[in-house]
């Protein structure tokens, strides 16, 4: 029988090459290739005799489907991020940034679901218990009966755990710290982490816990390890924040048993995370009516509306190339609504440095910011202030026509909630939302069709700010 071969693996993104690279051709990382012993595949199971398979039922797609049972943690929140509770037997993914309040959710989640009366189980293998306590005894969560321990043996975990009742919630805080027998590699390289995530989900399968993976990221934003952790798990959320600012999202990027897209606003205060329920009065506190490169769009974040101001600093610019500064918008984005802008808006912004923030701190990623983003410079390069009881949204193509974006009513009803009266959307949108009942009383609509009529109405709805410069 020919001799099993050792693989190399990157640490990085899991590809497995025959021999050694300097450089990954699957996601680009030098130096991440590590030699790994095989210890299982095919031939692996030809040598040990594996068994033949068994023939199962099929079953067809008409019939009866209970919808999956719930458990509610008590943070509204997150409820609303994992699709309305946390389904028992399920495996949840949660990645963020280094001290970005991952544990502190976490564990005033574990608190709140324990004084309910279930089975709590807290595993820490980065932090001793004590430091885990001494968190708990800041939030004022001391008295609630969390079971906690700090062990990264995957096979000790799983006995513990399977002894006595069954826990309604298991924390591992976090996967890259867990060490499983059956693989012969360092902790926290892929192999391991693989192998400890099949382990726990195998667990909670069989058990009917639900458990919770804390990962770490890496520079990108992206959860470290391998994507197929990802496809093993039920759902992954990432916890997004920024250290300037005093409130974090939750964002729903995978669920097996909800919408995805959700997001969840908590704000950091010094008793630990609080929930917003109004993230839009949260992100448009502090607006600058009397300035001028400020627009308000009406995004949707999965199903829940969300308004946030986009802000533009238009300035003559030095420099032979000028300057692309982009927050919490894709720059690629912003390039080609400024090559828009100039071939179908006779906009000038060639020699201009451009700088665009979404206000806040939070980031966008749907197409529909486009008409608030354009907007937003317009309203910068001609020093003119945009009224403050409007709000703006729409596609903006390569030809210059405004598109429609789903879910106008939602944002509607939203922007009137908060007082705004008047809306900047694409040619049909409010006829949509009409046919439907959902245009809310007293909203006036400015229905567009091509990026030049926006122009146009930004000219004649906007007023001169006080300190603005002489039209360019």
């Amino acid at each position: 029988m020919a001799k099993a071969r050792s693989n190399f693996i990157c640490q990085s993104c899991g590809a497995v090459s025959p021999r050694w690279q300097g450089k990954c051709e699957a996601c680009g990382e030098w130096n991440s290739f590590v030699e790994e012993a095989p210890t299982s595949g095919i031939g692996a199971a030809a040598a040990r005799g594996a068994k033949k398979g068994r023939i199962f039922a099929l079953e067809g797609l008409s019939g009866e489907s209970k919808p999956a049972p719930r458990v509610l943690s008590g943070l509204a929140e997150l409820d609303r991020v994992t699709g309305g509770g946390f389904v028992p037997g399920s495996v949840l993914l949660i990645g963020g940034e280094p001290g970005i309040g991952k544990s502190t959710l976490l564990i005033q989640a574990c608190a709140m679901l324990a004084r309910k009366g279930e089975r709590v189980v807290y595993i820490s293998g980065e932090e001793a218990a004590a430091q885990v306590r001494l968190r708990a005894e800041r939030l004022g969560l001391a008295d609630a009966p969390v079971e906690l321990a700090a062990e990264t043996s995957v096979e000790d975990i799983i006995a513990t755990l399977s002894a006595g009742r069954r826990p309604a919630l298991v924390v591992i805080d976090s996967i890259q710290t867990m060490w499983t027998d059956t693989a012969d590699a360092t902790a926290g390289t892929v192999t391991q982490v693989r192998g400890a995530a099949q382990a726990l989900i195998r667990f909670a399968k069989l058990s009917g816990a639900c458990v919770i993976l804390v990962g770490h990221v890496t520079k990108d934003g992206q959860i470290a390890g391998p994507r197929v952790v990802e496809h093993m798990v039920d759902a992954v959320a990432s916890f997004e924040g920024d250290g300037s600012h005093h409130f974090r999202i939750l964002r729903n990027v995978k669920n097996r048993f909800g919408p995805t897209d959700e997001i969840g606003v908590f704000e950091m205060t010094g008793g630990g995370l609080t929930e917003v329920a109004n993230p839009s009065a949260l992100f448009l506190a502090g607006r600058d009516g009397s300035a001028a490169g400020a627009a308000v769009f009406a995004g949707m974040e999965g199903t829940r509306p969300v308004l946030v101001e986009i802000q533009a600093l238009v300035a003559p610019s030095a420099l032979g190339t000028p300057r692309r500064a982009v927050v919490g918008w894709d720059p690629s984005r912003l390039s080609m609504l400024v090559a828009v802008l100039e071939a179908h808006g006779r906009v000038k912004l060639g020699q201009h440095d451009i700088y665009l923030n979404v206000a806040g701190g939070m980031k966008i990623a749907e197409p529909a910011a486009d008409l608030a983003a354009a907007a937003a410079l317009v309203s910068s390069l001609v020093g003119a202030v945009l009224p403050q009881d409007m709000v703006f949204f729409g596609e903006v193509g390569l030809s210059g026509a405004v598109r429609p974006v789903p879910h106008a009513g939602l944002r509607l009803k939203e922007a009137s909630k908060l007082g705004f009266s008047r809306a900047v959307a694409p040619q049909g949108a409010d006829g949509r939302a009409s046919a439907k009942g959902e245009t809310p009383k007293g909203m006036g609509m400015n229905a567009i069709r091509h990026i030049g009529e926006a122009i146009a109405e930004i000219a004649a709805l906007g007023r001169k700010a006080p300190n603005a410069p002489a039209d360019r």
